[in-house]
């Protein structure tokens, strides 16, 4: 029994080594993690910044385009405005200008007017509202009388004139 008791020792004694062995491989590799941990965390880190490096360049370069375009914007914006105010005043006045007669135009229309108006009296009063027509199949000349009015001359055979 004492072999086997032996035996035994020795077995637990080799155990024990092993044991001792893979504690120590355990510690190791624990050593050894951790400091691949903080490798990871830099490697990470360093990613991490330079993505938000080239991430804050490009927001810069887009803040940039933007800026120039709302400055081209706004000026466009400042030239149309222009053009169309140039336009809706320019436009009515050359219309005016061209359709309407100038003011001596108006006078010498005035003139005419009361020459005309003039005319138009004195030929009323010299018979002008007289109402004459062609009457008849030989198409003579004939006027509207005033039948109430009294007959003149020797033989009565002139009549007044309607309207007068």
């Amino acid at each position: 029994m004492e072999d086997l008791t032996l035996k035994l020792g020795l077995l637990m004694e080799a155990a024990q080594g092993q044991q001792a062995v893979a504690a120590t491989a355990l510690e190791g590799l624990r050593a050894h993690t951790a400091g691949l941990d903080a490798v990871v965390r830099d490697e990470i880190r360093a990613t991490l910044v330079a993505e938000f490096r080239e991430l804050h360049q490009d927001t810069q370069r887009a803040a940039q385009a933007l800026a120039r375009l709302r400055r081209v914007a706004g000026l466009r914006t400042v030239l149309w405005s222009a053009l169309l105010s140039v336009t809706t005043v320019v436009v009515p006045l050359t219309l005016g200008r061209v359709l309407l007669p100038s003011p001596a135009q108006v006078e010498a229309l005035r003139a005419t007017r009361a020459g005309l108006e003039a005319s138009v009296e004195r030929l009323r009063q010299a018979g002008g509202r007289v109402d004459l027509r062609k009457c008849g199949a030989t198409r003579r000349l004939c006027v509207r009388v005033d039948r109430q009015a009294p007959a003149y001359g020797e033989a009565g055979d002139y009549r007044v004139v309607q309207g007068y």
